[in-house]
């Protein structure tokens, strides 16, 4: 395809261009974490309502990110005939046909019909993050992209922060606690009717979200928000890449999106799995739900450090290598460690502290990992970018992994799914990064 008449490079942006640009895509970052992280309210709400088994449960995660799989190339394709702001317009009108998909699931308790919803929303979020990430990465030095990233990231924990409190405070009521407790002592009937309540609530919320989703597509449309030149390369990439003719031909781009796979699950799993785990200690659902916050502001302080120290204090790669190695020892001291601690105004086990603590392992792997798999693709960029992002499936099929090993085994050695994980982003970091022809 042609490059849009209208694109321009991204070196040539002013300074006011590019911060307002980063901001546009902050926003779009901010809705990426509050639809994505509500899932982890939403998993443990549903396991209430539907009464499910914590496999079942974890297909809201499935259902989510598996589209990214399905839907990532698609997307670039589509990024690449549409462009930048068309692409994104038609990705958030896809989530908000997602969330209206909620009204009917709702009104008529299918299960699979919330699933189809969840997939629809991912969908749209595929095509959304395909634009984003590549367009964030190369808006600036190459150099200074975690810290670009890292921005982003705080607007995207920022929303999942806010996300599991806002749903649970507009979906839970103070008497709930109590209500899950005598389920199983209701009569068919009772508990028919207070399960057809429990699942009607989503109703409201899920209209607002998707009456929003469709205002931002056209927002986004309409911005300032300029078309950014990916197919022209720099004379130097050009004779680098004058041989390639396929996305296979990057090994750092294949294995930086198996690091993306994993990196996420992992992420999804220390925050959609806090909340049941805290409730196998016997805390409540109400008093659990801070954790993910907990989670997300500990990955939140992982993004300021790499916003104060990246690239003058520590390069992105070394921050890169330090998480990835912390994620591994912490994943060691949940399933070894137990006893009681005081943690705001509740006593819990210290192992559910280290869970929350891998929101800070996990901060700048995300933040590492695209600019060393980006790094001289040129034309290929915008595929490079779709091949990442369908990475993101990870989230979909990893707390599925775990979900078999907490009914097989126990909530507490299922964490030990992580451990591989780690290992493999230490060996990214430490060397698949600088690999760039496949050994024969």
């Amino acid at each position: 395809m042609s490059t849009s008449p209208t694109a321009v490079k991204a070196e040539s942006l002013s300074k006011k261009d590019t911060w307002i640009s980063i901001a546009i895509i902050g926003m779009l970052f901010f809705i990426f974490g509050f639809v994505s992280w509500v899932n982890a309210i939403l998993i443990p709400y549903f396991k209430i309502a539907f009464t499910l088994s914590n496999f079942d449960s974890y297909l809201v995660a499935f259902a989510f990110y598996i589209s990214y799989l399905v839907m990532s190339v698609p997307a670039s394709f589509l990024l690449k005939a549409e462009g930048f702001k068309k692409g994104m317009m038609y990705g958030f009108f896809a989530m908000a046909v997602g969330a209206y998909i909620f009204i009917p699931a709702a009104m008529t308790q299918t299960y699979e019909l919330f699933l189809l919803g969840l997939f629809t929303l991912g969908s749209g979020l595929a095509v959304l993050q395909t634009a984003a990430n590549p367009y964030v990465t190369i808006l600036g030095p190459k150099e200074s992209a975690a810290q670009r990233i890292s921005i982003m990231g705080i607007f995207n924990k920022g929303a999942g922060i806010l996300a599991p409190i806002l749903f649970a405070a507009v979906v839970l009521r103070v008497g709930d606690n109590e209500l899950f407790q005598q389920l199983d002592q209701m009569s068919p009937e009772a508990k028919d009717a207070a399960l057809t309540e429990l699942i009607q609530r989503v109703i409201t919320p899920y209209s607002v979200v998707g009456t929003v989703l469709l205002l931002l597509g056209i927002f986004v449309r309409f911005s300032p928000l300029p078309e950014i030149d990916t197919e022209h390369e720099s004379a130097e990439v050009a004779v680098a890449n004058s041989r390639k003719n396929s996305i296979i031909q990057f090994p750092h781009l294949i294995l930086g999106a198996i690091a993306i796979f994993l990196h996420v699950g992992t992420q999804v799993i220390a925050i959609d799995t806090v909340i049941p785990y805290a409730n196998s200690f016997g805390i409540s659902l109400l008093d659990a739900k801070v954790f993910p916050s907990f989670t997300l502001a500990f990955t939140i302080l992982g993004y300021l450090i790499g916003i104060s120290l990246i690239p003058k204090v520590i390069s992105q790669v070394n921050v890169l290598r330090i998480c990835t190695l912390l994620g591994t020892v912490l994943t060691l001291l949940i399933v070894f460690s137990s006893g009681p601690i005081p943690f705001w105004g509740m006593t819990v086990d210290i192992s559910i502290l280290f869970v929350v603590l891998l929101g800070l392992a996990n901060s700048l792997v995300w933040a590492g990992i695209w600019p060393l798999a980006l790094d001289g693709l040129g034309r290929f960029t915008k595929l490079g970018a779709s091949i990442m992002i369908m990475g993101l499936c990870g989230n979909a099929i990893m707390p599925m992994i775990y979900g078999y090993f907490a009914d097989l085994y126990s909530v507490k050695m299922a964490y030990w799914v992580l451990f591989p994980c780690y290992l493999y982003l230490v060996f990214y970091a430490a060397f698949g990064h600088q690999i760039r022809i496949w050994k024969k």
